[in-house]
This record gives C-alpha cells, structure tokens and sequence, in this order.
C-alpha cells in the first residue's frame, strides 16, 4: 500500500513509518519540525519526504499528488504553544480540512485520524464512554474536535481514534521522559494529583493493523481503561535508578488540566482487540529505551 502521514517525524508518525516499511509498504510523509524531529526519519531514505506544514494547501496538494496514497494517516497536531490559538486553528482545523479536501480529491480508500482524549473535557464519569459528551475547553482540544467534526462530515471512509497515554519509542511529552530526565540528573520532582491512561505502541500498533485487516470504520477510544497516578509513574521511575527515598510532592491539577482521564475502550473491544501490556510493563518498557537511547526537548500542552 501507499502510505502518507502527517506529522511523520514525531513519536507516532516516525513510529508508523518504521513499521509500515518493514511491513513492505511504500511511505510518505509531511512534517514542518515543530515538534517533530528530522532526527527521527534521517536515516530512512525510503520515505518520500516532504517538509512543510499541512496548512498549506497548496504545498499539502503537491505533496499528496506525488505521493499518491491509498491509505492517509493524521498523526500531526499543534499543542507546543497552550496561548498559540491561530497555530492551533491553521494546523488542526485548517490543516485537517486540507487533507479532507485532498483526500477525496485523490480517492483515498481510507484516512485515519488521531485525536486527544481532551476532546471529552472534564468527563462526567470515568472511564469516558465513547457516547459521552465533547467538552474540550483547551485550545488543542477545542481544535482538534473541530477537526475531528469536519472529518466525520465527509464521504470519505475514516477511522478516528480518540488516544490514552501512548508509550513507545521516541516519546518526549508527559511524566515518564520528564520523571526519567530529572531523576537521572539527581533532580528533584513534582508531580500533580492526576490519573491517566497508558498504551503500549505495540498494542496500538495491533489496533492500525486491524482497521486494515477488517476494514474497520468509526470513532473508538484506545486505551486499556485502567487509570494511574502520575505519582505511580514516579514510583516506578525511582525504583529503576534504585532510589529508596521516594517522597514527592503532590500538587493540585492546574486550570487548564483534568483530574482523571481515563478512556472506555469497549468499542475497540468488540472488533477483536484486546490490551497485551500491563501498566508497570509499559512503564518499564519505556524505561528501558531511554537507557539505550536519547531523549530531546521534552514538550507539553499544559501552560507553563
């Protein structure tokens, strides 16, 4: 198949290319580095890559044109800058109504998003049912619902998956690099009085390699459904430096974060897919790749 993905050198989209290529598959990709890192694609000289932004209609046209996918993955988003709304609305609003419009003009047989669990905003119950209501109060996830909606009002066959915590290789963002950077350098930490989700790539991995499988449709949560505390994380993060001291201290969430997220995956469930890591295995998988490898600029969607 014909591969192209957005946002191809970040965690998920450099991930998904590793994978597809050695599934045989030809892969393309766009990626404007915001977050991304041309680090993560350098050293695969299949992948035609193109580097700009999906905002730009013209420049994503070209690009999908040369390419020529059946198959389009959505794995780009803007969250670097919480106060950036415009960036916000070009990268995941506009830019997903490019690639929409692109897609259907191409005949693409199937486009798959990748949305935030924020779209659920602070959830009435946990965990979050798939029919819940859409709340999202934070510019990324006001955003990328937006994009979300534009899709599901389309022909175009789709999946959109609604994420938990994705763990695997290359990831920068969230309490594991953080907990994993400050404690090797002998830092003190924090961590908030929050619950999440937490997936392995593996098993997210299993879920893409099913929509292909059963020509699978729709909107599903991916997640285990078992909620952590962040707190957990740091536990774990201490007892792989052999740190016996593990008092931290435990703050308040911030306005603009949600106490617990935790995702109902029963819908996932029902096509056949089923979770094979534990918690503490991911945690530990995790662990483990940042021993044997680098970590670079850890970023955030929470206000400083």
């Amino acid at each position: 198949m014909n591969i192209f993905i957005t946002g191809i050198a970040g965690c998920l989209g450099s991930n998904l290319a590793d994978r597809f290529l050695e599934m045989g598959h030809t892969v393309a990709g766009i990626d404007n580095f915001a977050t991304g890192s041309e680090d993560y694609i350098a050293n695969q000289k299949s992948i035609d890559f193109f580097k700009g932004s999906i905002s730009d209609i013209d420049f994503l046209k070209h690009a999908i044109e040369e390419s020529n996918p059946e198959i389009i993955i959505h794995s780009a988003a803007s969250y670097k800058d919480p106060n950036d709304f415009h960036e916000d609305i070009n990268t995941n609003i506009l830019g997903m109504i490019n690639l929409v419009n692109h897609a259907l003009e191409m005949k693409v047989k199937k486009f798959i998003n990748f949305q935030t669990a924020l779209c659920y905003g602070v959830p009435e119950s946990t965990p979050i049912s798939i029919h819940s209501n859409l709340k999202p109060f934070t510019s990324y996830g006001i955003s990328k619902t937006a994009g979300e909606a534009y899709l599901m009002n389309t022909d175009l066959s789709y999946v959109s998956l609604r994420l938990g915590n994705i763990c695997g290789p290359r990831l920068s963002i969230g309490p594991i690099p953080t907990f994993y950077e400050r404690l090797k350098d002998g830092k003190k930490c924090f961590c908030t009085d929050s619950i999440r989700d937490f997936l392995d790539f593996s098993d997210f991995m299993d879920f893409i390699d099913l929509i292909f499988e059963k020509n699978i449709q729709g909107i599903f949560n991916l997640s285990t459904g078992r909620g952590n505390s962040i707190k957990e994380i740091y536990e774990l993060v201490c007892d792989h430096f052999n740190i016996i001291d593990k008092k931290i201290e435990v703050r308040e969430i911030n306005k603009d974060d949600i106490k617990e997220v935790v995702l109902d995956p029963q819908e996932a469930f029902k096509v056949g897919w089923k979770p094979k890591f534990t918690f503490e295995q991911i945690i530990k998988r995790q662990l483990k790749w940042y021993d044997n490898n680098s970590i670079d600029e850890i970023y955030s969607h929470l206000k400083k």
